[in-house]
């Protein structure tokens, strides 16, 4: 099997998975060869002798280590940087590092917070519970038996709903995810009536990001779809018409400089300042005291949620990222989030040691 992976990328997902599409969209855009297999990746790996991950995310990616040999790969940030090391053309890193910076928290927040509202959303209320828990099950398999299928929808459905806690989901936050998610739409949609993409003329990580998390919010969840059509159809179209920019030209010019950002991305980073910021402030307090779980006061509710290491890593990385800039691109950067809530991220410092 060694061979097949020689010629082309092989990534295993499933089509209710945001980053599936997150990272098939942008291998499009790259013009990258790869084949998308829908299933389970630990059931897939082991049909193909690969060492399972132990713990299962989608996509899995299956590159070719030094000794020839496939390895499974995850987490789709760490991905898009190993492409990039591998293949030049068609960057999706703006080449302006302060620029790049922007385009890393976006994308994060696309990751940390924007999923917060396609899980909510799909779980939360009944109807789209039971619109997710009859469809999802059909994308590993269509063909599955009415009996099994009902089985499946009901394991499948409890299962989800029984998480809503892990993203923070529940009666009390479920207003402040709402008018997020609004805002959140709003920004973008105001943003794009000028440019049609985050940084530009051109696609960036960030992009690929949102996208992704759009795919189920404007493509597929009956709630926060009528949301998104009532309130921005600028998003909605652009949601379609990032599922294959492979026409698309790299144009060589096509980022905005750090220096000429559009005054429009504000709105969105306002957003990223008001709700992200603090919740990775405070899982990071959390971590750093040991504490299971953390509160926060987010948008004038009390946030209550699960503390996770893999918040804590998000935040040591924005920091980390922004350390490696030189003095005068850190300068540019804070000058472009200074006032948004965002500058709570680089100033507090409250990184843990993980």
């Amino acid at each position: 099997m060694t061979h097949l992976f020689k010629q082309r990328l092989t990534l295993i997902g499933a089509p209710g998975s945001p980053y599936s599409h997150k990272m098939i969209a942008l291998l499009r855009y790259r013009q990258l060869p790869y084949q998308v297999i829908w299933g389970q990746p630990n059931v897939e790996l082991e049909k193909r002798g690969i060492t399972k991950l132990k713990v299962e995310l989608m996509p899995t990616f299956i590159f070719v280590d030094d000794n020839a040999e496939p390895q499974a790969m995850i987490d789709s940030t760490p991905i898009i940087r190993r492409l990039e090391r591998q293949w030049k053309e068609r960057s999706v890193i703006p080449d302006d590092p302060a620029l790049s910076f922007i385009d890393y928290l976006i994308e994060d927040f696309a990751d940390e917070w924007v999923t917060k509202y396609m899980f909510h959303f799909r779980w939360h209320s009944s109807v789209d519970a039971d619109n997710a828990s009859s469809v999802l099950p059909f994308g590993f398999n269509t063909c599955l038996a009415d009996e099994q299928h009902r089985q499946l929808k009901k394991t499948f459905s409890e299962r989800q709903i029984s998480r809503l806690y892990v993203v923070g989901s529940n009666d009390i936050t479920a207003p402040v995810i709402d008018a997020s998610y609004r805002r959140f739409l709003r920004a973008l949609n105001s943003h794009l009536s000028d440019h049609p993409f985050i940084l530009g003329n051109r696609p960036s990580a960030c992009d690929f990001a949102l996208y992704g998390q759009l795919t189920q919010l404007v493509g597929f969840d009956p709630t926060p779809r009528a949301i998104a059509e009532a309130l921005a159809p600028r998003v909605v179209a652009w949601v379609q018409r990032m599922s294959d920019l492979s026409g698309c030209e790299a144009l060589e010019n096509g980022w905005h400089s750090s220096d000429s950002m559009a005054d429009s991305l504000t709105l969105l980073l306002n957003e990223i300042g008001r709700v992200y910021a603090p919740a990775l402030l405070a899982n990071a307090d959390a971590l750093i005291e040991g504490e299971k779980t953390w509160q926060a006061n987010i948008d004038d509710a009390l946030w209550t949620q699960q503390t996770f290491a893999y918040q804590g890593k998000c935040l040591q990385s924005i920091n980390q990222a922004f350390d490696q800039l030189t003095p005068a691109d850190q300068s540019k950067v804070m000058k472009l989030i200074n006032g948004t809530g965002c500058e709570a991220l680089i100033l507090s410092r409250q990184t843990p040691s993980l």
